[in-house]
């Protein structure tokens, strides 16, 4: 999946980098529009739509290949550490551990779609503890500061703030873009950029990172999702962007009492 989320995302910035070179007055004569300095502007429309649809067709590519791997959740068991970002009753019964990376588009999709039911459904009201882990991929050149980020913004009690704006905005998180949704969130500077210039939180994300790998994690979004169990969870690795129903299915399935044995 990570090979093909490439794909995906250089397909993306390619349409955007070439889409500047058109004028929206029509009136106007662009370098497109001049043979003598390269293809006209029906030429570059007609390669902007293919390229569309290219990025389309692998995106449909992209969910099925998602929702293959949700047909086949793997049993794992894992320890939630302390310092997580949690949301949520300690004592919920059920645990979600979700793997993500603020760079991945479909890490943003979950979160703009199944994340809203799921808090008001199940975290907000006990049955679920949510827990984040930083899983940034290598592909995605920004995902590190931004978990970064998170968890500066963290210090100031507005990690999950932050990161709703950078999810929603997870085309564009340079640092620029960073300090911007520090400001909006009225942050102190100069204790947020402290933070962010000695990287405090840099072993803590790489500690997520090796505890991803170790649960066979290559793709995000994925989750652990398990009974609560002290500061452990035991239940099944899941990956892809999962729909509301595919996450109320898996919660109620850890919900039912174990299988009494046969006296």
């Amino acid at each position: 999946m990570r090979r093909l989320v490439a794909v995906i995302l250089l397909t993306t910035v390619s349409c955007c980098a070439q889409q500047p070179t058109t004028s929206s007055d029509n009136s106007k004569t662009t370098k497109a529009d001049s043979p003598s300095e390269g293809i006209s502007r029906d030429q570059a429309n007609a390669i902007l739509q293919e390229l569309k649809a290219i990025h389309q067709l692998l995106e449909r590519q992209a969910s099925a290949a998602a929702n293959a791997q949700q047909q086949a959740p793997v049993k794992v068991k894992m320890k939630v550490e302390s310092g997580s970002q949690i949301l949520g009753r300690d004592d919920a019964p059920v645990t979600i551990v979700e793997f993500s990376d603020y760079q991945c588009p479909f890490c943003r999709r979950y979160h703009g779609t199944a994340f809203a039911d799921l808090k008001k459904y199940y975290i907000d009201t006990g049955k679920v503890r949510y827990v984040i882990r930083d899983f940034p991929l290598d592909i995605h050149p920004n995902a590190s500061n931004a978990a970064l980020a998170s968890r500066c913004a963290g210090e100031q009690n507005q990690f999950w703030a932050m990161r709703e704006l950078m999810l929603a905005a997870s085309a564009d998180l340079s640092p620029d873009s960073i300090t911007k949704f520090g400001t909006q969130l009225n942050l102190d500077a100069a204790k947020f950029h402290a933070c962010m210039d000695v990287k405090r939180y840099s072993a803590d994300i790489q500690r997520d990172v090796a505890a991803a790998s170790s649960l066979g994690i290559n793709a995000t979004p994925s989750f652990i999702i398990g009974k609560t169990a002290k500061d452990q969870i035991e239940g099944v690795r899941i990956a892809g962007a999962l729909s509301y129903p595919a996450l109320e299915a898996a919660i109620q399935n850890q919900s039912q009492p174990a299988p009494v044995a046969a006296k």
